[in-house]
């Protein structure tokens, strides 16, 4: 059942936005933390949002996106369909499924096959087209590592293998004229980026602190960075609160100081957490971290009111995916269809167009790219290559909007065979599943295409997946979850349509 919450508008909406007419187009900022789950958000433990749930929230101090809340819609079952970094990125940048954007694995140099396809038209090609500046900061993560170090050519960017983190030259930044990022690197205290010039920065500072200052320096236009006259679009790819999350090396210190002293019992909170485990430790490290992003994220916020931008400018906050942190006793903190990977968060702010609502939208990651595009009034540029679709009339609440969907796709590869010099070739689709507004479902296969593994929950009476459901116990409902799969992976013309994967079980010539 669709649960809609509707609250009086905030004040910011008073806010005025200089230099930018009331016609203009709205400037857009996406904040995307990776491995942030949506349990670990402050607001759920508040009565209005708990109401909208049927699973405890994490007891985390997160006040400045408590307040975001208050001012935005919030989704409370937007899904990572793949739930890994890179294949996330790839969809969120493209609006395309893996197969067709190209990110069909985590981005590493034993890959070369999985990178994003530079003749992609991606979402930061599509802003800047449309007269936008558009920036790029933090953890990118999407491109295949090559040896093209701007300072050492002709090696990887680091002496590490397999090289994980890469350099993205020019060519392959799609629209973005700012830059400041890199590939991947987890070192958090100890960041490093290149420049839009492709100059190298070593830092020591936090790197969601220092990520958000150059963030503010680009919207107060510090040495002139961008064009004032031009709407922007800004995309920041915080690291943490991704591991490493060991001790107080890896974390917020500010933030480790409310977690501690606090034991297990009372962090991992959740009905499903296993306490006992080695990992467990690590939600104080994690926690920590989750705080100190709200802390900077209220700095942003709080640049954007002192330029007068709050009014005009659209502020999502996300992830690319969640983390189990010890639910059903896996070390696996990813890559998994259990909620706490699969669920992100989603909030969505723009003053006055956007209304203050809790919905349960299932929103897909191929999904991001249009709606942003329609919710900035740029519908009509939508690439024609884009998959998913433009949700912006649900989140306006628009008198006509399009239908919601039934269903969202799951999806785990792993990697396929290796060639003779060790490279991996091809990819294994080892699992899809489905996730509708009540029920999650999983198969699994092994390598020589047999059905190893069912999953299959009711969310609604289950929300913490504790009661596996079997299939020959429930066979109305897993041929009803059968056949809206065979729709998605249908819809979507996945390896697992083409090649009749389990086809005595999915029935890929529903009409449905």
């Amino acid at each position: 059942m669709l649960k809609i919450r509707i609250a009086i508008p905030f004040a910011g909406l008073a806010l005025t936005a200089c230099g930018q007419s009331e016609t203009g187009r709205p400037n857009v900022i996406y904040v995307f933390p990776d491995q942030y789950r949506n349990s670990s958000l402050g607001f759920w433990s508040d009565p209005e949002f708990a109401a909208e749930v049927g699973w405890k929230g994490d007891p985390v101090a997160t006040p400045n996106l408590d307040r975001f809340a208050r001012e935005a819609t919030v989704l409370t079952e937007a899904v990572s369909n793949f739930p890994v970094s890179s294949p996330h990125r790839g969809m969120l940048l493209s609006g395309m499924y893996p197969e067709r954007n190209g990110v069909v694995l985590n981005c590493m140099s034993e890959r070369p096959e999985s990178s994003l396809r530079e003749d992609a038209e991606c979402i930061g090609d599509v802003f800047s087209a449309a007269g936008y500046d558009c920036a790029y900061i933090g953890k990118l993560h999407a491109d295949f590592p090559t040896k093209n170090n701007p300072q050492r050519p002709g090696t990887y960017v680091s002496d590490a293998v397999p090289e994980w983190d890469a350099y993205t030259p020019p060519e392959r930044r799609h629209g973005f004229n700012y830059w400041y990022s890199y590939g991947t690197y987890d070192v958090h205290k100890h960041p490093h980026y290149w420049d839009t010039d492709g100059n190298r920065h070593d830092v020591d500072e936090w790197s969601p602190r220092h990520e958000v200052s150059k963030a503010i320096e680009y919207i107060e236009n510090k040495g002139g960075v961008r064009d004032p006259g031009k709407p922007f679009l800004m995309m920041i790819g915080m690291n943490p609160p991704h591991s490493p999350y060991a001790s107080t090396d890896d974390c917020d210190l500010e933030g480790y100081e409310r977690y501690k002293d606090k034991s297990l019992t009372e962090l991992l909170v959740r009905d499903n957490a296993d306490t006992t485990m080695a990992k467990a430790a690590a939600v104080r490290y994690y926690f920590a971290n989750v705080s100190g992003i709200d802390r900077e994220f209220g700095r942003l916020l709080a640049a954007l009111d002192r330029a007068g931008l709050t009014e005009n400018t659209i502020v999502v906050f996300a992830s690319d995916h969640g983390e189990t942190m010890t639910s059903h006793s896996t070390d696996d903190p990813k890559n998994s269809i259990w909620r706490e990977s699969l669920n992100i968060p989603f909030l969505v702010r723009y003053p006055g167009r956007v209304p203050h609502r809790v919905d349960d939208l299932l929103l897909s990651t191929p999904d991001i790219m249009p709606t942003l595009l329609g919710l900035a009034g740029l519908g009509e540029r939508i690439p024609a290559s884009v998959e998913g679709r433009d949700y912006s009339a649900v989140l306006r609440q628009d008198a006509v909007q399009p239908e919601r969907p039934r269903a969202a796709l799951y999806m785990r590869n792993l990697d396929g065979g290796r060639d003779a010099d060790g490279l991996v070739r091809g990819f294994f689709a080892q699992a899809r599943g489905v996730k509708t507004a009540t029920h999650t479902m999983e198969l699994r296969i092994g390598r020589d295409g047999t059905l190893e593994r069912v999953l299959m929950f009711d969310d609604a009476a289950d929300p913490y997946q504790l009661h596996n459901l079997a299939p020959e116990e429930h066979p109305a409902l897993f041929a009803a979850l059968c056949r809206e799969l065979a729709v998605l992976l249908r819809d979507n013309d996945d390896v697992w349509f083409r090649e009749g994967v389990l086809s005595d079980v999915v029935p890929y010539d529903t009409n449905n």
